[in-house]
């Protein structure tokens, strides 16, 4: 039986799969290719998350972010500023505010 995936996985999961007795076929992405796949990647779990509401998914999520950001070339400290500053600007989330419609 053979299963398609197509898809960036953690690093440690062919070597996983091949304890559990599979065989992995894999190759590494080159920048671009990277810099897509982590998209892909966010996506994929941010839709998990949505689907489950399982905390263990925001680490996932959290994981995709940190490898962007490092891919960014961003230090955690200026990733962190950046949500700082827009959080000063902006807001957070804490008042729960839903935007129904804007008339003008």
């Amino acid at each position: 039986m053979v299963e398609e995936y197509d898809k960036l996985v953690r690093d440690e999961i062919p070597e996983i799969i091949e304890a559990d007795g599979g065989r992995a076929q894999t190759h590494v992405a080159g920048e671009d290719e990277y810099a897509d796949r982590l998209a892909a990647k966010l996506a994929e779990e941010t839709a998990e998350y949505r689907e489950t509401r399982d905390p263990r998914e925001l680490a996932d999520v959290l994981e995709v972010v940190h490898a962007l950001r490092e891919l960014s070339g961003l230090t955690a400290e200026e990733l962190d500023e950046m949500r700082s500053e827009k959080a000063e600007r902006r807001g957070r989330f804490d008042e729960r505010i839903v935007l129904e419609r804007v008339e003008e």
